[in-house]
């Protein structure tokens, strides 16, 4: 049976969830990771009513996640991963401040105490290079993958439409054929049932990339029609069909009219893709960055850019500077080597938007 703080803490939390989830309009996996680093704090203060939180408490808490190793590494936990979880836990106690029966129990000042040091929050912040992958190496990756089997047409067609449309895997997973308009090179990310970001609804159409990820493409859905007899509302990647066999163990057999429960399927696949291409693991996202870097490449104009950005469900173009565009080494170099010889002009709209990332940037950085 619950003692009266855990009964407290679990009511707290419920409303927690609904405010992330309904006011703060958090997807699933945010406030999955919030109730991870809630959890933590939990663990470590021995499931301490809430409106019991002393200064003392944040102050063990940073220092108990100093002793703490990482479940995935078993390494000690990274400068980020601790930044993560304080400011997880800063953002849960000034809102429990704000609730009857925390409000006056509470000192908000407290809350403060679970600040990183300087340095640590500096080392947290650093930026680390981005594992991403060139569409040279993408095209490599599908030309080398079997396509012999309806699973691997499957994968291999997964591949081809993530490049295609830079769309996150979460979104794949809750895709269905109808969605998908050939003749019009497009995908739309109806947010009824397609699982997108912020349950936004909009239309991505096909990146030039190159043309065999849309010869896979359009391969696969015909399969999918002519020899699976697949109708529209169904998955456009279903899931794996396992059964026993001799020996009673579980082997892919063929495919459901089912969608994958989750993006985990999705990893496993581009993991062993690029295993087998002799390539490092590109994850699916790390496709939206190769995306973003192809259009600084291929854009030659505001315009172009805003429409790239949008294509990709950003609604500035500044979310994909800030969130996507980090210069890589050697494009820095390059840049830099640029700026010895006379400026060219540049128009008074390009002149706005970089005053406006500008902005955007430092407000960020004072955050």
């Amino acid at each position: 049976m619950m003692n009266k703080s855990s009964t407290n803490n679990v009511r707290i939390l419920h409303e927690y969830i609904k405010y992330l989830r309904d006011a703060k309009r958090q997807d699933h996996s945010t406030i999955d990771g919030a109730l991870k680093s809630i959890n933590r704090f939990e663990n470590y203060s021995g499931y301490l009513d809430f409106n019991k939180f002393k200064a003392k408490h944040a102050i063990g808490f940073k220092k108990h996640l100093l002793t703490q190793k990482s479940l995935v590494t078993g390494e000690k936990l990274s400068k980020a991963t601790m930044l993560t979880a304080t400011r997880h836990l800063k953002m849960f106690f000034q809102y429990l401040v704000t609730q009857k029966g925390y409000r006056a129990k509470i000192n908000y000042s407290d809350i403060e105490y679970f600040n990183l040091s300087e340095k640590d929050t500096r080392i947290a912040n650093a930026k680390r290079k981005r594992n991403v992958a060139t569409i040279e190496q993408i095209m490599k990756t599908l030309e080398a993958m079997p396509y012999s089997t309806e699973i691997e047409m499957r994968d291999r067609a997964l591949i081809a439409f993530i490049i295609l449309t830079g769309a996150r895997d979460s979104a794949v997973a809750s895709a269905k054929i109808k969605h998908i308009d050939m003749d019009e090179q497009s995908f739309y990310q109806d947010a009824r049932e397609v699982n997108t970001k912020f349950s936004k609804t909009f239309t991505t159409y096909f990146f030039p990339v190159d043309e065999l990820p849309s010869k896979i493409l359009i391969k696969w859905i015909e399969y999918l029609n002519k020899e699976l007899g697949f109708k529209q509302s169904d998955p456009l990647f279903p899931k794996t069909k396992l059964a026993h066999n001799k020996n009673q163990q579980f082997e892919a057999v063929g495919l459901l009219k089912e969608h994958w429960s989750n993006a985990n399927p999705i990893r496993k696949v581009f993991k062993q893709a690029f295993e087998s291409a002799d390539l490092p693991y590109f994850n699916p996202h790390s496709f939206r960055n190769t995306l973003v870097r192809l259009g600084e490449s291929l854009c030659r104009t505001p315009e172009e850019f805003k429409a790239w950005s949008q294509n990709l469900g950003h609604e500035s173009v500044l979310t994909s500077f800030y969130s996507y565009g980090d210069v890589p080494d050697y494009k820095q170099a390059e840049l830099l080597r640029k700026l010895t010889k006379p400026a060219e002009s540049i128009s008074l709209d390009m002149e706005e938007k970089f005053k406006q990332f500008m902005a955007f940037q430092e407000m960020m950085d004072n955050k």
